[in-house]
């Protein structure tokens, strides 16, 4: 457990996100720290790309010892990406609409949880980055990439579930599925309409596991292609993906490297990194190896067991 004079924790805020109750929960959680003698210093984001900066500023006191983010998967990554390559650990506390990351470590939105994570384990976190931008989570091309569009299109402040029923009405009966090009390491291994994801996590949105073999501390990123040509195949991959069996599926494609390569139309196929529009095509996706330091909660679920074979054969 850190000790109050080990350093100072940089808690890193974004005031735009989360309920009413979310908010009450950071606010709790900050006065538990600062009952316990830490030295909290809380900052508040303007922006994605302020939280980054707040992240990167903190990486290089050598008298910060922990970073602490309060957000959704956005600025979550954003801090992520600050801290990377430094020796700080992270810690989260989830406030946004799906959690992506944060729930796949084992968070909640509950005190009681936080105050565990803060006693609880390290886990080390690989990255992925999508021409030089890094994400957490999932990358989506095509069909997701479109829906984040239209919401990010007409977004007003924090978005909600609510926020993507109509953008995601509206892109099953407008999308024309595009065609797309994916090599793994090297080797194409489709070229056609589809549905491509590429993550590090196995939880997507509401729950659904279309990266369920993915493991967020193995060096690897797992690919999911859907081929995909029409709203009827659509609707087919959609029920078997909530039935989990979508993998056994003989037009889905499942693999796991370390470089992918995607390319395609720029102007035609919609790309999405961690909730928020990604760059255009073609995008290159490398994986960065177990680059940060995350705390979780006392018996969250593993990195994976071929992480543990890795580790047990070096």
């Amino acid at each position: 457990m850190m000790q109050p004079d080990q350093g100072y924790i940089s808690f890193i805020i974004n005031p735009g996100s989360g309920k009413s109750s979310s908010k009450a929960t950071v606010r709790a959680f900050v006065d538990y720290l600062k009952e316990h003698q830490y030295d909290i210093r809380v900052t508040l984001t303007t922006s994605l790309e302020h939280a980054r900066q707040l992240a990167e500023d903190a990486a290089g006191q050598s008298d910060c010892y922990m970073v602490i983010v309060s957000g959704g998967d956005g600025t979550i990554r954003e801090v992520v990406q600050g801290v990377q390559g430094s020796d700080k650990l992270i810690m989260f506390v989830p406030s946004g609409t799906e959690n992506l990351l944060a729930s796949e470590m084992g968070y909640d939105e509950k005190l009681s949880t936080l105050i565990k994570a803060f006693d609880g384990e390290i886990r080390s976190l690989d990255l992925g980055q999508a021409n030089g931008q890094c994400f957490t989570s999932i990358a989506g091309f095509g069909f997701d990439g479109d829906v984040v569009k239209r919401v990010h299109r007409n977004r007003d402040g924090n978005i909600t579930h609510f926020d993507y029923f109509w953008p995601l009405w509206r892109t099953f009966w407008d999308h024309k599925f595009p065609v797309i090009g994916v090599s793994v390491d090297g080797e194409e291994i489709f070229h056609g309409p589809g549905l491509v994801f590429v993550g590090n996590i196995s939880r997507y949105a509401i729950g659904l596991q279309i990266l369920k073999k993915a493991d967020y501390g193995d060096g690897l990123l797992d690919v999911c292609i859907y081929k995909c040509g029409s709203r009827l195949h659509l609707a087919k991959h959609a029920i078997m993906t909530l039935c989990k069996r979508h993998t056994k599926s003989s037009d889905v494609i499942y693999k796991q490297g370390k470089v992918i390569n995607v390319t395609g139309s720029p102007s035609q196929v919609g790309i999405q990194i961690d909730g928020d529009p990604g760059p255009s095509l073609p995008v290159e996706i490398k994986v960065i190896p177990q680059t940060v330091k995350i705390l979780v909660p006392p018996g969250a679920k593993p990195a994976g067991i071929r992480t543990r074979m890795i580790r047990a054969i070096s």
